[in-house]
Formats: C-alpha cells, structure tokens, sequence
C-alpha cells in the first residue's frame, strides 16, 4: 500500500492537471483569473515556514473541484506551497482513506509535511457551500418521480453557475481552507 508521499511523488502538478482538462476547464481558468486572494501576510508567511506540500484527489468533471482547485492554487502560489494532483476514480485505495460521511466526495486536499507526514486535510466543501447545495437539493423530488433526472440537471446547473460566478462562496472556501491549514498546523 503507497503512502500519501509516495502518491504525491507519482502525482501532477495542479498547474498541469488544469491545462490538461477535459471539462470543466474554462470554467476552472474563469475562477482563477477573477479569484482575489485576501492580503494575510502573516498566514502566508507562516506557510511559507512550514514548507507544506498538499496532494489534492480531483477529477475535472466535478463542479466542486470546478471551484475549489483555482482557489487552492492562487494560495499555494503565493505561499510558494507545491500541489499535486491524484485522480480519484484512477486510486480508490487512497481515495477509501479520505471519505466524507462514507462518500468519496471530491476535492480532498492532504496536507503533508516535508517529510510526508500527514498533517490534516480538507475537502470537499465549506459549510456555507455545502448549505447552499443542501439548500437546492432539498427543493428536489423523489428519486422515483420522473421528472427526477430533469430537476437534477437544472439543480446541477444552478449549483455550477454559482460555483463559477459567486465570489462570497469563493471566500468562504477561502477561509475554510484557511481554517484547516491552520488547525492542521498548530
């Protein structure tokens, strides 16, 4: 069984992985021209300090990682951290570490340390983003209603206008991760 460290050193950088995607990525490069990182000159620099290496479980299919990945990487950029990518559906075994409520919700970011310690992680949304998707599918009908699947396409389509338009659930993913980091840190 591969270690986390040894996953990140068989992974790609984030930067390739956005220039090689498949969906989702004009959207993606969208987010991440119009995302202004927040002046935190002190959480940048500790950080820096810490020298934190983050490998991140995507695919460019989800709508979630749609948003989250550009963010993640104007903070890693400037706190000179390295990101690399994973595929979930290519690595169950690791992906089976990282579940949320059982689930294999993507993105997962692993926080490690130089030496490849995991040090905490995070994913796949905040708790005002998860809110507002809680919030949408709520208003669905029952699976077995056949007007089901079209709600659901509307309902994923909404969610994905706001992913790439809203930047107030960009901050608060901002900050969420932000939070984590520095819960995994302490």
């Amino acid at each position: 069984m591969m270690t986390e460290l040894e996953y990140f050193e068989h992974a790609i950088s984030l930067e390739k992985y956005m220039a090689q995607m498949e969906s989702n990525q004009e959207k993606t490069y969208t987010i991440y021209e119009k995302f202004e990182l927040p002046d935190d000159p002190e959480f940048i620099d500790m950080l820096k300090q810490q020298q934190l290496n983050i490998l991140a479980i995507t695919e460019d299919w989800c709508g979630d990682a749609m948003m989250v990945n550009p963010i993640l990487r104007k903070l890693a950029e400037s706190a000179d951290l390295e990101v690399r990518c994973v595929y979930r559906d290519d690595n169950p075994e690791l992906m089976d570490r990282y579940l949320t409520d059982g689930g294999k919700s993507i993105p997962k970011y692993i926080f490690l340390s130089e030496s490849g310690e995991v040090k905490g992680s995070w994913g796949p949304r905040s708790p005002k983003v998860q809110q507002m998707v809680d919030e949408k599918k709520a208003k669905l009908p029952e699976k077995e209603d056949h007007q089901y699947e079209l709600h659901w396409k509307t309902v994923i389509g909404e969610i994905s206008d706001r992913f790439t338009s809203d930047p107030e659930l960009w901050q608060d993913t901002y900050e969420d991760i932000r939070k984590s980091l520095q819960k995994s840190l302490a």
